[in-house]
C-alpha cells in the first residue's frame, strides 16, 4: 500500500510564494481602484466647473441682452440691439450644454427648467420694453412695468444659478470628503493588510511544519494500519481485491493469493486468471457472474467452489460495490471469505436440525400419549374406585381401605400432573397469535373462575386498571389463574385473603439489569398477597420446573409447574418476572410486559 508523500522544502516555497504573489497582486488592485477614484474625482471637479461655466455664460448672454436693449431705448440706435439679438441663440446653444451635463441628475434638471422658464419670462420683458418705447406704440405705464418686472426677473435668474452653482458645490464638496477619507485610510489598509499577509505567511510556514510531523505520524499508523488489515485477513480467512473496469486490470491483497495456495504476487491478478481456479461444476455460473458485473456494475453475494494448487477444494464467498471517482473512473471493490469451515458446520447443523425435528415429532406423539393414552388408564382407575360402595368399603380391612384411598389420591395427583405438563408443553409449542387486548376483560373472566374459592375464603382482589396490550390472550388468562390461584392457596389461617394488582408504566432504564433496553417503556403490573409467604433465598428458585417448597404430602397440593408456566408466559411475552416475599407477611409477584 503506498505511503502518502511527505511535504518538503520546495513545495512549502512554492506555497508562500503564491501567497506573496496574491498579496501584491491584492495590494496592486487596491492601488489600482485608488488611481481610478483620483481620475473620477478629477472628472467631477471638470464637470461641476463646466456647469458653473455654462450658467456663467447664461447669466452673461442676459446681461449682454438686457444692456443691449437698454442702450437702444436711450439713443434709439439700432446698433445697440445686435447683443439683444444673437443673445437667444447663445443662450439655447447653453441650455442644450447644461442639459447634457446635468443629465444624471434629476433635481437639476428640475432647476435648469425653472431657470429656462425664467429666461423666457425675462425675454418677454425686454420684447414689451422695446414695444412700449416705440414712438408709434410708446405707453409709458406698461413701459415702466415691463422695466420693473424685467428687474425682478433677472434677480429670480441670478438666484436660480446660484441656488444650482450651490447644489453643485454641496455635491463636489461630499464627494471630495468621501475620496479624502478613502485617501487617507488607503496608507492603513494596505500596512495592515501586509501585515497580516505576514502573519499569514508565518502561520502556513508553521502550519506546514506541523502537517509534516503529523503526516510522518500518520503514515506511521497507517503503515501499523496496513499490517494489522494484512493479518486480519490471515486470522478471518478473507481477502480484498480491487477491479478496474475501464482497464480491465486486478489487484489483490496478499491474503488474496494465499486463499488461492500460493504466494503473495505469484501471478498476474487477471479475471481469466482467477477462473482458473473456479471448481468446473461452478465455472459456467461464474463466468455469467463476471459478465454481468461489467454489463450491470454491481457484484451480488456470490458462493462457489475453487480448486487449490494442491487440489484442495475451498467454499468461497465474495460480496462487491461500484465506486466512481472524480476523474469517472470504475472500481469494483471486493471482499473474498474462505467459508469452508462455515460450509461444514451449516451441514452438522442442518443434520442436527433434522434430529430436532425427529425428536419434535416424538415429543409430539409424547404429548398426544400423555393427552389421551395416560389419561384413559387414569379415568377407568378414578372411575373404578368410585364405584367402591360404603358397604364394599366396610367389608374391607382397614389396610384395604387405606390402600384404595392412597389409590385414589395418587390417580388425582396423576391426573393433576399430567394436566399441568400438557399446559406447559402447550406454553411452548402452541402458535404464539398476539391480539390487541384488554387486560382488565381477562382479569374480569379469572374472577369468574375463583367465585366459589373466593366466597368460600371471603378473598377479596382489588385492582388497578389495567391497560391495552398485544399479547396472547388465552396464556396471560393462564398466567392471571396461576398467580391467584397461588394467592389463595398460600393463604394464612384466621386472615382473610386479600390481592392487591396495582399497574404503573415505567422506562426500561429504571431496572437495567432486568429488562431488555431496546424495548423503551414496559408496564409493571404487581399482584401482592398477605399469605404466609416464603422464603426470599427461594425467590429465584421457584420459577424453575418442579420446584415445590413445601412437599406433597402436606396441605398445599401442586406440581412445582404453575410458576414455571407464568416465567414462560412472561417470556414468550419478551417480558420478565420476579417475585419476592416476607414470611408470614405474605408475596409480591412483578410482571414487566413490553408497552
Amino acid at each position: 500500500m503506498k505511503l502518502i508523500p511527505n511535504f518538503n522544502s520546495p513545495r512549502a516555497l512554492r506555497i508562500i510564494f503564491a501567497i506573496s504573489i496574491f498579496i501584491l497582486l491584492f495590494i496592486s488592485s487596491v492601488s489600482y481602484q485608488h488611481n481610478r477614484d483620483l481620475q473620477n474625482s478629477s472628472k467631477l471637479m471638470m464637470h461641476t466647473y463646466e456647469i458653473n461655466i455654462q450658467l456663467e455664460r447664461l447669466l452673461s448672454f442676459v446681461k449682454d441682452a438686457e444692456t443691449g436693449q437698454r442702450g437702444y431705448i436711450i439713443t434709439k440706435n439700432s446698433r445697440f440691439l445686435a447683443p439683444y439679438l444673437f443673445s437667444r441663440d447663445k443662450v439655447n446653444r447653453s441650455f442644450i450644454a447644461l442639459r447634457k451635463l446635468t443629465a444624471d441628475n434629476p433635481k437639476q434638471q428640475k432647476n435648469l427648467k425653472n431657470l429656462f422658464d425664467l429666461i423666457i419670462q425675462r425675454y418677454t420683458y425686454l420684447e414689451g420694453s422695446l414695444k412700449y418705447s416705440n414712438e408709434k406704440t410708446y405707453d409709458k405705464r406698461k413701459l415702466d412695468n415691463c422695466m420693473f418686472g424685467g428687474r425682478i426677473v433677472m434677480e429670480n435668474i441670478r438666484f436660480q444659478i446660484d441656488e444650482m452653482n450651490d447644489f453643485e458645490k454641496d455635491i463636489l464638496q461630499k464627494r471630495q470628503k468621501i475620496y479624502q477619507s478613502e485617501i487617507s485610510l488607503t496608507p492603513v489598509f494596505t500596512i495592515s493588510l501586509f501585515l497580516v499577509a505576514l502573519s499569514l505567511i508565518l502561520l502556513s510556514y508553521r502550519q506546514i511544519s506541523n502537517d509534516i510531523d503529523r503526516l510522518r505520524v500518520f503514515n506511521k499508523k497507517l503503515l501499523i494500519s496496513s499490517k494489522l488489515m494484512a493479518e486480519s485477513e490471515i486470522i478471518g480467512a478473507f481477502s480484498t481485491w480491487q477491479w478496474d473496469l475501464g482497464t480491465d486490470k486486478m489487484v489483490y491483497s496478499d491474503n488474496q493469493y494465499r486463499l488461492l495456495g500460493y504466494p503473495p504476487n505469484y501471478f498476474v491478478p487477471e479475471k481469466d486468471t482467477f477462473l482458473d481456479f473456479v471448481h468446473p461444476e461452478d465455472k459456467e455460473a461464474f463466468s455469467n457472474l463476471m459478465q454481468g458485473i461489467i454489463e450491470n456494475k454491481q457484484l451480488p453475494l456470490i458462493y462457489y467452489r475453487i480448486i487449490r494448487k494442491n487440489g484442495d477444494i475451498r467454499y468461497f464467498k465474495s460480496i462487491g460495490k461500484l465506486l466512481i471517482d472524480e476523474q469517472g473512473s470504475k472500481i469494483m471493490l471486493g471482499i473474498t471469505f474462505d467459508i469452508t469451515e462455515e460450509h461444514f458446520q451449516n451441514i452438522a447443523i442442518y443434520e442436527r436440525n433434522k434430529e430436532l425435528e425427529k425428536t419434535n415429532k416424538e415429543l409430539a406423539s409424547f404429548n398426544h400419549v400423555a393427552s389421551h393414552d395416560l389419561q384413559e388408564p387414569l379415568r377407568k382407575i378414578q372411575t373404578f374406585i368410585s364405584r367402591f360402595s360404603d358397604n364394599d368399603k366396610a367389608a374391607m380391612s382397614e389396610s384395604g381401605r387405606e390402600y384404595i384411598n392412597k389409590i385414589g389420591v395418587s390417580a388425582k395427583r396423576m391426573r393433576i400432573l399430567i394436566d399441568d405438563l400438557l399446559l406447559f408443553s402447550r406454553t411452548n409449542t402452541t402458535k404464539k397469535e398476539f391480539l390487541k387486548t384488554n387486560l382488565n376483560d381477562l382479569l374480569e373472566k379469572v374472577k369468574l373462575e375463583f367465585t366459589e374459592v373466593l366466597q368460600e375464603k371471603n378473598a377479596i382482589i382489588l385492582s388497578d386498571k389495567l391497560p391495552k396490550l398485544h399479547v396472547i390472550p388465552y396464556q396471560i388468562e393462564q398466567l392471571f389463574i396461576n398467580l391467584i390461584s397461588n394467592s389463595l392457596k398460600y393463604d394464612q389461617p384466621d386472615v382473610l385473603p386479600k390481592i392487591n394488582i396495582s399497574c404503573t408504566k415505567i422506562h426500561a432504564t429504571e431496572f437495567p439489569d432486568l429488562l431488555e433496553q431496546s424495548i423503551k417503556k414496559y408496564y409493571k403490573i404487581t399482584f401482592t398477597d398477605n399469605g404466609m409467604g416464603f422464603d426470599p433465598q427461594f425467590k429465584e428458585t421457584i420459577f424453575v420446573l418442579f420446584q415445590r417448597l413445601h412437599s406433597k404430602t402436606d396441605q398445599y397440593p401442586g406440581t412445582g409447574i404453575g410458576l414455571a408456566i407464568c416465567k414462560k408466559i412472561v417470556e414468550n411475552h419478551k417480558g420478565h418476572i420476579i417475585a419476592d416475599s416476607t414470611p408470614g407477611k405474605g408475596s409480591i409477584f412483578t410482571i414487566f410486559l413490553p408497552e
